[in-house]
Protein backbone atom coordinates (compact mmCIF):
# COMPACT_ATOMS: atom_id res chain seq x y z
CA UNK A 1 0.00 0.00 0.00
CA UNK A 2 1.40 3.19 -1.58
CA UNK A 3 -0.85 5.84 1.18
CA UNK A 4 -0.94 5.60 5.27
CA UNK A 5 -3.72 5.81 6.83
CA UNK A 6 -1.99 6.23 10.31
CA UNK A 7 -0.07 4.45 12.77
CA UNK A 8 -2.49 1.77 13.73
CA UNK A 9 -4.18 1.20 10.43
CA UNK A 10 -0.86 0.65 9.25
CA UNK A 11 0.17 -2.09 11.65
CA UNK A 12 -2.40 -3.91 11.51
CA UNK A 13 -2.02 -4.48 7.95
CA UNK A 14 1.50 -5.66 8.53
CA UNK A 15 0.03 -7.59 11.20
CA UNK A 16 -2.80 -8.91 9.43
CA UNK A 17 -1.40 -9.62 5.60
CA UNK A 18 1.79 -9.36 4.70
CA UNK A 19 2.08 -12.18 2.11
CA UNK A 20 -1.26 -10.34 0.83
CA UNK A 21 1.32 -7.77 0.02
CA UNK A 22 4.32 -9.16 -0.52
CA UNK A 23 3.42 -11.58 -3.00
CA UNK A 24 2.32 -9.58 -5.63
CA UNK A 25 5.47 -8.00 -6.14
CA UNK A 26 7.39 -11.69 -5.67
CA UNK A 27 5.01 -14.40 -7.17
CA UNK A 28 6.90 -14.33 -10.09
CA UNK A 29 10.38 -14.80 -9.13
CA UNK A 30 10.72 -18.28 -9.72
CA UNK A 31 9.19 -18.02 -13.63
CA UNK A 32 10.99 -14.77 -13.61
CA UNK A 33 14.47 -16.43 -13.19
CA UNK A 34 13.47 -19.71 -15.55
CA UNK A 35 13.10 -17.19 -18.20
CA UNK A 36 16.39 -15.29 -17.86
CA UNK A 37 18.33 -18.73 -17.28
CA UNK A 38 16.03 -19.86 -20.97
CA UNK A 39 16.52 -16.54 -22.71
CA UNK A 40 19.14 -14.46 -21.16
CA UNK A 41 21.82 -17.62 -19.86
CA UNK A 42 24.65 -14.29 -19.18
CA UNK A 43 22.49 -12.57 -17.04
CA UNK A 44 21.38 -16.00 -15.21
CA UNK A 45 25.25 -16.58 -14.99
CA UNK A 46 25.18 -12.86 -12.69
CA UNK A 47 22.41 -14.67 -10.80
CA UNK A 48 24.62 -17.48 -10.12
CA UNK A 49 27.54 -16.34 -9.38
CA UNK A 50 25.98 -14.20 -6.14
CA UNK A 51 26.67 -15.69 -3.06
CA UNK A 52 23.56 -13.96 -1.32
CA UNK A 53 20.76 -14.82 -4.38
CA UNK A 54 18.77 -12.74 -1.76
CA UNK A 55 20.47 -9.38 -3.30
CA UNK A 56 19.76 -10.82 -6.89
CA UNK A 57 16.28 -11.23 -5.80
CA UNK A 58 15.92 -7.77 -3.93
CA UNK A 59 15.68 -6.05 -6.95
CA UNK A 60 13.24 -8.29 -8.81
CA UNK A 61 9.91 -6.95 -8.38
CA UNK A 62 7.07 -8.24 -10.81
CA UNK A 63 5.96 -4.46 -11.83
CA UNK A 64 7.56 -5.10 -14.75
CA UNK A 65 9.56 -8.60 -15.31
CA UNK A 66 12.01 -7.84 -18.03
CA UNK A 67 12.69 -4.38 -16.40
CA UNK A 68 13.10 -6.09 -12.64
CA UNK A 69 15.30 -8.66 -14.34
CA UNK A 70 17.65 -6.52 -15.80
CA UNK A 71 17.80 -4.07 -12.85
CA UNK A 72 18.73 -7.33 -11.07
CA UNK A 73 21.55 -8.49 -13.34
CA UNK A 74 22.64 -4.51 -13.38
CA UNK A 75 22.72 -4.38 -9.18
CA UNK A 76 24.34 -7.67 -8.83
CA UNK A 77 27.42 -6.28 -11.61
CA UNK A 78 27.91 -3.96 -8.71
CA UNK A 79 28.01 -6.34 -5.91
CA UNK A 80 30.43 -8.73 -8.08
CA UNK A 81 32.49 -5.85 -8.64
CA UNK A 82 33.17 -5.03 -5.22
CA UNK A 83 33.04 -8.68 -3.87
CA UNK A 84 36.10 -9.71 -6.55
CA UNK A 85 37.86 -6.37 -7.01
CA UNK A 86 37.12 -6.84 -10.78
CA UNK A 87 34.80 -6.51 -13.77
CA UNK A 88 32.81 -9.20 -14.68
CA UNK A 89 32.56 -9.34 -18.57
CA UNK A 90 29.20 -10.91 -20.07
CA UNK A 91 31.20 -13.55 -21.96
CA UNK A 92 32.84 -14.72 -18.80
CA UNK A 93 35.86 -14.03 -16.72
CA UNK A 94 36.83 -10.59 -15.36
CA UNK A 95 39.45 -7.76 -15.80
CA UNK A 96 40.70 -6.25 -13.06
CA UNK A 97 39.82 -3.03 -11.77
CA UNK A 98 43.16 -0.71 -11.72
CA UNK A 99 42.96 1.92 -8.34
CA UNK A 100 45.43 4.07 -9.99
CA UNK A 101 43.08 5.48 -12.35
CA UNK A 102 41.04 6.98 -9.15
CA UNK A 103 44.10 9.68 -9.07
CA UNK A 104 42.69 10.84 -12.37
CA UNK A 105 40.67 13.84 -12.75
CA UNK A 106 37.24 13.78 -11.54
CA UNK A 107 34.62 12.25 -14.06
CA UNK A 108 32.24 15.16 -12.74
CA UNK A 109 33.86 17.71 -15.04
CA UNK A 110 32.69 16.70 -17.64
CA UNK A 111 28.86 17.65 -16.95
CA UNK A 112 29.10 21.12 -18.70
CA UNK A 113 29.27 19.41 -22.32
CA UNK A 114 25.85 17.98 -21.61
CA UNK A 115 22.29 18.94 -20.29
CA UNK A 116 22.65 19.45 -17.10
CA UNK A 117 19.03 18.73 -16.05
CA UNK A 118 19.17 14.93 -18.15
CA UNK A 119 18.82 11.85 -15.56
CA UNK A 120 22.02 10.60 -16.41
CA UNK A 121 23.90 13.58 -15.93
CA UNK A 122 22.56 14.28 -12.56
CA UNK A 123 22.77 10.36 -11.12
CA UNK A 124 26.43 10.21 -12.47
CA UNK A 125 28.21 13.10 -12.90
CA UNK A 126 26.71 15.48 -9.80
CA UNK A 127 29.12 16.37 -6.97
CA UNK A 128 27.72 13.78 -4.14
CA UNK A 129 25.54 11.92 -6.44
CA UNK A 130 27.32 8.78 -7.13
CA UNK A 131 30.70 7.85 -6.87
CA UNK A 132 31.27 8.05 -10.57
CA UNK A 133 31.27 12.10 -10.85
CA UNK A 134 34.67 11.64 -7.98
CA UNK A 135 36.26 8.37 -9.79
CA UNK A 136 36.96 7.00 -13.00
CA UNK A 137 36.69 3.32 -11.74
CA UNK A 138 33.15 4.04 -10.45
CA UNK A 139 32.26 5.35 -13.67
CA UNK A 140 33.69 2.10 -15.50
CA UNK A 141 31.72 0.38 -13.01
CA UNK A 142 28.69 2.14 -14.20
CA UNK A 143 29.69 1.50 -17.45
CA UNK A 144 29.75 -2.67 -17.36
CA UNK A 145 26.47 -2.48 -15.06
CA UNK A 146 24.53 -1.08 -18.06
CA UNK A 147 26.03 -3.30 -20.85
CA UNK A 148 24.92 -6.46 -18.78
CA UNK A 149 21.70 -4.31 -18.04
CA UNK A 150 21.36 -4.17 -22.08
CA UNK A 151 22.24 -7.09 -22.92
CA UNK A 152 19.79 -9.39 -20.52
CA UNK A 153 17.14 -6.51 -21.57
CA UNK A 154 17.74 -7.00 -25.13
CA UNK A 155 17.43 -10.82 -24.65
CA UNK A 156 14.51 -10.91 -22.41
CA UNK A 157 12.17 -8.82 -25.25
CA UNK A 158 10.23 -11.77 -25.47
CA UNK A 159 8.70 -11.63 -22.12
CA UNK A 160 7.83 -7.65 -22.19
CA UNK A 161 4.08 -7.23 -22.20
CA UNK A 162 2.01 -4.21 -23.25
CA UNK A 163 0.95 -3.07 -20.17
CA UNK A 164 4.31 -2.53 -18.67
CA UNK A 165 4.63 0.53 -20.88
CA UNK A 166 8.25 0.80 -22.59
CA UNK A 167 11.31 1.61 -21.10
CA UNK A 168 14.58 3.56 -22.55
CA UNK A 169 16.54 0.20 -21.75
CA UNK A 170 19.48 1.63 -24.49
CA UNK A 171 19.61 5.00 -23.14
CA UNK A 172 22.14 4.21 -19.84
CA UNK A 173 24.66 2.64 -21.99
CA UNK A 174 24.35 4.96 -24.22
CA UNK A 175 24.59 8.08 -21.73
CA UNK A 176 27.57 6.05 -19.95
CA UNK A 177 29.33 5.38 -23.22
CA UNK A 178 29.02 9.06 -23.91
CA UNK A 179 30.54 10.05 -20.72
CA UNK A 180 33.75 8.06 -20.99
CA UNK A 181 34.26 9.09 -24.52
CA UNK A 182 34.22 12.78 -23.76
CA UNK A 183 35.98 11.72 -20.61
CA UNK A 184 38.78 10.80 -23.05
CA UNK A 185 38.31 13.72 -25.11
CA UNK A 186 38.74 16.39 -22.32
CA UNK A 187 41.84 14.19 -20.63
CA UNK A 188 43.40 14.69 -24.29
CA UNK A 189 42.63 18.49 -24.57
CA UNK A 190 42.84 19.95 -20.88
CA UNK A 191 44.30 17.71 -18.87
CA UNK A 192 48.03 16.03 -19.65
CA UNK A 193 48.62 14.09 -16.27
CA UNK A 194 45.55 11.99 -16.77
CA UNK A 195 46.56 11.47 -20.24
CA UNK A 196 49.54 10.22 -19.77
CA UNK A 197 48.17 7.67 -17.19
CA UNK A 198 45.46 6.44 -19.80
CA UNK A 199 48.41 5.89 -22.52
CA UNK A 200 50.06 2.61 -19.69
CA UNK A 201 49.34 -0.20 -21.60
CA UNK A 202 47.18 -1.75 -18.71
CA UNK A 203 44.55 1.33 -18.38
CA UNK A 204 44.48 1.18 -22.52
CA UNK A 205 43.37 -2.55 -22.16
CA UNK A 206 40.65 -1.91 -19.63
CA UNK A 207 39.12 0.93 -21.37
CA UNK A 208 39.19 -1.16 -24.70
CA UNK A 209 37.89 -4.33 -23.38
CA UNK A 210 34.93 -2.43 -21.68
CA UNK A 211 34.29 -0.49 -24.24
CA UNK A 212 34.79 -2.74 -26.81
CA UNK A 213 32.03 -4.91 -24.93
CA UNK A 214 29.70 -1.60 -24.76
CA UNK A 215 29.77 -1.23 -28.72
CA UNK A 216 29.18 -4.76 -28.90
CA UNK A 217 26.22 -4.61 -26.67
CA UNK A 218 24.24 -1.50 -28.04
CA UNK A 219 24.98 -3.35 -32.01
CA UNK A 220 22.92 -5.48 -31.00
CA UNK A 221 20.11 -3.85 -29.29
CA UNK A 222 19.85 -1.18 -32.53
CA UNK A 223 17.09 -3.29 -34.32
CA UNK A 224 14.67 -3.12 -30.96
CA UNK A 225 12.44 -0.39 -31.19
CA UNK A 226 11.59 1.84 -28.88
CA UNK A 227 15.06 1.45 -26.68
CA UNK A 228 15.77 5.07 -26.55
CA UNK A 229 19.65 6.65 -26.27
CA UNK A 230 19.50 8.00 -29.98
CA UNK A 231 20.05 11.30 -28.53
CA UNK A 232 23.30 9.48 -26.92
CA UNK A 233 24.28 7.65 -29.81
CA UNK A 234 24.48 10.54 -31.76
CA UNK A 235 26.89 12.34 -29.64
CA UNK A 236 28.41 8.99 -30.05
CA UNK A 237 28.70 8.73 -33.77
CA UNK A 238 30.52 12.43 -33.63
CA UNK A 239 33.93 11.51 -35.09
CA UNK A 240 35.46 14.97 -33.06
CA UNK A 241 33.68 13.61 -30.06
CA UNK A 242 35.46 10.18 -30.69
CA UNK A 243 38.91 10.91 -31.88
CA UNK A 244 40.91 10.62 -28.42
CA UNK A 245 39.10 7.48 -26.97
CA UNK A 246 39.81 6.07 -30.85
CA UNK A 247 43.80 6.65 -30.12
CA UNK A 248 42.93 5.24 -26.32
CA UNK A 249 41.49 1.57 -28.13
CA UNK A 250 43.39 1.46 -30.97
CA UNK A 251 40.04 1.22 -33.51
CA UNK A 252 37.13 2.93 -34.35
CA UNK A 253 34.62 3.76 -31.38
CA UNK A 254 30.86 3.13 -33.02
CA UNK A 255 29.78 0.75 -35.52
CA UNK A 256 29.61 2.55 -38.84
CA UNK A 257 25.78 0.75 -39.54
CA UNK A 258 24.49 2.03 -36.41
CA UNK A 259 25.68 5.83 -37.26
CA UNK A 260 24.80 5.52 -40.72
CA UNK A 261 21.01 4.34 -40.02
CA UNK A 262 20.96 6.99 -36.89
CA UNK A 263 21.80 9.84 -39.93
CA UNK A 264 19.02 8.66 -41.70
CA UNK A 265 16.88 8.66 -39.09
CA UNK A 266 15.16 11.66 -36.95
CA UNK A 267 16.79 11.93 -34.22
CA UNK A 268 16.03 15.04 -32.08
CA UNK A 269 18.44 17.43 -30.76
CA UNK A 270 21.41 16.38 -29.33
CA UNK A 271 22.27 16.32 -25.68
CA UNK A 272 26.11 17.56 -26.39
CA UNK A 273 26.46 21.05 -26.57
Amino acid sequence: MRVGFGAATVALVVIASPVDSAAPRTICQPQALHDLQRLSPRGYDVYLAMKDKQQFLAFLTCDDVQLGLSTAVHESVHILTEQYDAYPLITGGSVARLHAISRFYPPREIAVAFNRNDNYVQTYLRRGAASSADDLSYLFDELNAYSHDLASATKLVAIHREDDGQVDHRAGLAALMSFVMHYAKTAREDKPATWKGLQRPEVKALVRTLWTQAETVLMASWGIPEFGGEKYVEGLCNRQNGDALAELIDGDTMNPQVCAALATASSGGSLTK
